[in-house]
């Protein structure tokens, strides 16, 4: 039985990938900075929780064997978001979350999956191929590439499996109430006549997060298809139309009042990922 360390437990995608593991027969290590939230989630009395905060890092502790000397990692956790724009993710977050990795790697972590982002690919269109060059364009994503790549120089001197899975969208339960559906239930729950939103023409790459979990954790236990996987659903949809999508399926009506925030500065108009890494570990 395969013992896996999560980290970033208790948020929005950690809850489900938790969920996951156990349903996938893994001992599971989980780790967070709150004791407290974590107790309040399903799969806590079935888990070995740690209490971890990345601000307290030292570099004499030995993390691996402070973890359990776990098989593998599921390295969730990040800082800050969703302000993408803060320097904080490179200033902040980038050297304290290559510190802890490294540590554990040095220490004999020999099977690590992160997730990074699809911001990690900067202002391209259309499809998204894990071969393409990066061109980050924010801080957040600008962090996350180069931890990628802090990463990938580590392997040429410790061997280790690294598999970094770039997240596209998400939705679900528990998302942070600043995402678009979750202020679309807010109005809804609120009895409000008129939802204010973008114009709605971006296309972009959706996946519900309990999907979003199974993918990760389907990556993270096999060894055969390593590096960058997008973690995406491979089909364009607009904000538009999901919006729209989600209200029949909630059969509820608003009128949408487009074109009242403007589009994004730092997300190109229309891009979605490409799913072959995903259909070669058999997920498609």
């Amino acid at each position: 039985m395969k013992k896996v360390l999560v980290t970033g437990a208790t948020g929005f995608i950690g809850n489900y990938v938790v969920n996951e593991l156990l349903q996938s027969n893994c001992t599971v290590i989980t780790s967070s900075s709150s004791l407290e939230k974590a107790q309040q989630a399903s799969w806590y009395p079935a888990v070995n929780h740690i209490v971890f905060n990345t601000e307290l890092f030292d570099d004499s502790v030995d993390y691996f064997e402070f973890f359990g000397a776990p098989d593998a990692v599921i390295h969730l956790i990040w800082e800050g978001l969703p302000n993408y724009k803060s320097d904080f993710h490179y200033k902040v977050n980038l050297p304290r979350h290559y510190a802890f990795l490294q540590n554990m790697i040095k220490h004999g972590l020999r099977d690590l999956t992160v997730t990074g982002t699809c911001f990690e690919y900067g202002m391209k269109e259309g499809l998204l191929r894990e071969d393409m060059e990066t061109a980050p364009q924010n801080p957040y994503a600008i962090a996350k590439d180069t931890l990628r790549k802090q990463l990938q120089v580590l392997q040429s001197e410790i061997p280790f499996d690294l598999k970094w899975l770039r997240l596209f969208y998400m939705y679900g339960k528990g998302q942070h109430p600043k995402s678009l559906l979750s202020q679309l239930d807010t109005a809804l729950s609120s009895g409000d006549a008129v939802f204010n939103m973008s114009g709605g023409e971006q296309v972009r790459d959706y996946l519900p997060v309990n999907k979003v979990a199974t993918y990760i954790v389907s990556a993270a236990l096999q060894n055969q298809v390593t590096g960058v996987i997008n973690c995406c659903s491979g089909k364009p949809i607009t904000v538009k139309q999901l919006v729209l999508d989600y209200l029949e399926e909630k059969k509820a009506a608003i009128s949408l009042n487009l074109g009242y925030y403007p589009y994004a500065d730092y997300e190109p108009m229309a891009f979605w990922g490409d799913t072959n890494k995903l259909s070669s570990i058999g997920l498609l």
